[in-house]
């Protein structure tokens, strides 16, 4: 599963992108969801060559798991942006790129970066989210799309708020099956349908940000020697994580499970409050599936705390992504950074390895 995306660009597209519409939600079977409530994407509409399209997203002001955190000022969960641009590619893979309904789609890489995190504060209606997205890598065999790397550029009434880059491989029925059976020596894959829990105590919910119990996806968190210790919960019956069954760890909980122990680290170790920390930067290559059966232990190392100031020491807030364009010194903006690693293993063996920054902010 390993690939070495292309670099994602931070820069608005040359053309301009087609009017949008938020009316209506796209059809959950192009963006893999069994529920409604879990579509976000409201619109596709290719421009300029084959390699842009737009896409749409409206993002709720109250969720049962992307709107439970303890953040103030309450902000949009930068997860949610990423999920939407993960559906917008979905979508397209279906409605423009042609890969039929039956295949299998693997995620191999999710970046995401934001400029301008205070746009993303909750405010008295839904936000609507534009995407200006480039396939920046195509993978074509025998005539058939085999892969797709795409980046997105968000933006909200206009303005630019940050990027995001989702890696796709495609397989049909019978591929998929050869290539899980070959990574798993021959043994059938489980199913994530009712699956057990794992022995051990869920994380205290605010220790990682959270309110609600049910959304907690880490076990017996602790730090030793400055490195946050934590293994996967799997909330396979979780109503967002898990909407439907599956074989494998899905790379948006590893996603989630790597925010949580960052956030449960930089608590621990440097006294960041959770309330005051949000997700600007997230960089991952999946190298392997995560698999049901083994424990998944996670491992986050963090790194020097910076100040708001780039690096250059003039205004702005540097990133792993690039610099952070704050806003005026009011609720919201940023403080300091704190670039954080977090390792994801399975008998003893990397499967991912995240590049995280939270961004400490003012109240």
């Amino acid at each position: 599963m390993t690939t070495t995306p292309a670099p994602v660009p931070a820069t608005a597209q040359a053309q301009p992108t087609p009017e949008l519409s938020f009316a209506l939600t796209v059809d959950r079977s192009l963006v893999h969801r069994d529920s409604l409530g879990e579509v976000f994407v409201t619109d596709l509409r290719t421009y300029g060559d084959d390699a842009h399209y737009a896409a749409a997203a409206q993002l709720p002001r109250s969720h049962a798991y992307y709107g439970d955190h303890l953040l103030r000022p309450s902000t949009h969960d930068p997860v949610l942006l990423l999920e939407a641009a993960r559906q917008a590619a979905l979508a397209a893979a279906h409605e423009i790129y042609g890969i039929p309904a039956d295949h299998k789609f693997i995620l191999t890489y999710l970046r995401i970066h934001l400029v301008r995190p205070q746009l993303l504060a909750m405010g008295g209606s839904p936000l609507n989210l534009a995407m200006a997205v480039t396939v920046v890598d195509r993978r074509v065999r025998e005539g058939r799309v085999t892969g797709l790397d795409q980046s997105f550029e968000f933006s909200v009434g206009g303005t630019r708020i940050g990027w995001a880059g989702v890696g796709l491989r495609f397989r049909d029925p019978a591929g998929y099956r050869q290539l899980r059976l070959r990574n798993r020596d021959g043994a059938e894959p489980p199913t994530s349908a009712g699956w057990s829990a794992e022995p051990g105590t869920p994380a205290v919910p605010y220790l990682v940000g959270r309110t609600d119990p049910g959304n907690v996806v880490l076990l017996d968190p602790e730090l030793r020697e400055g490195v946050g210790h934590a293994v996967l919960r799997i909330p396979a019956d979780h109503p967002s994580m898990f909407d439907h069954p599956q074989d494998h760890l899905p790379g948006m909980v590893l996603a989630e499970a790597a925010r949580q122990l960052a956030l449960f680290t930089a608590l621990d170790s440097r006294g960041i409050s959770t309330a005051k920390s949000v997700l600007v930067d997230l960089n991952v290559t999946f190298a392997k599936f995560g698999e049901l059966e083994p424990a998944t232990v996670l491992l986050a190392t963090p790194g020097q705390e910076r100040p708001a100031d780039g690096a250059d020491g003039g205004p702005g807030y540097f990133t792993q992504g690039g610099p952070l364009e704050l806003a005026e010194a009011g609720p919201g903006s940023v403080v300091t950074q704190l670039p954080l690693t977090v390792d994801v293993r399975q008998r003893d063996e990397s499967i991912a390895r995240f590049a995280l920054t939270l961004a400490r902010i003012r109240g």
